[in-house]
């Protein structure tokens, strides 16, 4: 029987015209593809090629083959490709690129469920500040996927995932506290527990205020780069801390309280071209994940 490795030789020797173009593409010697090739004819019986002057032409046996043998090679590969995927799959790594508040609120559930399905892969987390330190890591190959916002100006993939609600920390003996949502509004004369100007929860508080029914510039109390010191920070009295509702720390001795109208952000889940094999199946992970949608009065800050 004749090799897969002879009729990919064969292979490209027609569709090079030459021997030694096609050496020159499979990386191999001219002798040592020649002779592939001549072992080839042997074992059919008859010549494939005519070889001529400065090129090669099929004979009629080359073209009665050539449909089958092309089939053939093209059918190994695309069998060898299955197998690397599949491979990939149990085995690989995926980097993913987010925000950190999505980091610690959102992804460590997924993770555990993903961790469990496939033991053996490993994920690597780009943990940004900002959404759009998130975006450019996607977009210049140094992670497979991102997840956050709807990336702004992006031409590659993208899946909406849901909405992430924003709440309000304040101290459990505020004279809020026991309410079970407020206005926005309320806390304008307040000075906020805020984030490092270069944080983009920063920017979501900054949009969430200027959309509030009475507009307002938020004041800082104090300044942190971390969503649960916020939380901790609110809880204790420093000032009140608008924060994703799935990152407010278990056992919170604070009040958490919902706004009028709620207040949230689109999650979307999007990748630089393709997705790769390991990527895809994380995402079809994530799409069976029950994810709320906002109510028909909330306010999404893009």
């Amino acid at each position: 029987m004749s090799t897969l490795r002879q009729m990919a030789y064969w292979l490209a020797v027609v569709e090079e015209g030459s021997f030694t173009r096609a050496a020159e593409r499979m990386h191999v010697s001219q002798p040592s593809l020649s002779q592939q090739v001549r072992s080839l004819e042997a074992e059919l019986g008859g010549e494939l090629l005519e070889r001529l002057p400065r090129s090669v032409r099929l004979t009629p046996a080359g073209k009665a083959f050539l449909p089958h043998a092309r089939m053939s090679v093209r059918s190994a590969e695309r069998a060898m490709r299955a197998a690397r995927s599949a491979l990939q799959e149990q085995t690989g790594e995926l980097e993913i690129s987010t925000v950190r508040s999505i980091a610690a609120g959102l992804l460590p559930d997924l993770i555990h469920r993903w961790r469990k399905q496939r033991p053996m892969t490993t994920i690597r987390l780009h943990e940004m500040t900002h959404r759009a330190l998130s975006e450019e890591f996607v977009r210049d190959g140094l992670a497979d996927i991102g997840i956050g916002p709807p990336p702004l100006e992006w031409s590659g993939l993208m899946e909406r995932l849901g909405w992430e609600e924003f709440v309000v920390v304040l101290p459990a003996d505020d004279r809020l506290a026991r309410r079970e949502s407020i206005p926005l509004s309320t806390l304008a004369q307040r000075l906020w527990v805020m984030f490092d100007p270069q944080n983009g929860l920063t920017d979501m508080l900054i949009a969430a205020c200027s959309s509030a029914e009475t507009p307002f510039v938020p004041r800082p109390a104090v300044m942190t780069s971390q969503v649960e010191t916020a939380a901790r920070l609110a809880a204790a009295g420093v000032g009140p801390a608008l924060v994703p509702i799935n990152t407010v720390p278990a056992g919170l001795s604070g009040s958490v309280l919902r706004l009028e109208p709620p207040i949230g952000r689109e999650l979307t889940v999007y990748t630089r071209t393709k997705w790769p094999a390991l990527a895809e199946a994380f995402v079809e992970l994530m799409q069976k994940t029950d994810w709320p949608d906002p109510p028909e009065d909330a306010i999404i800050i893009a």
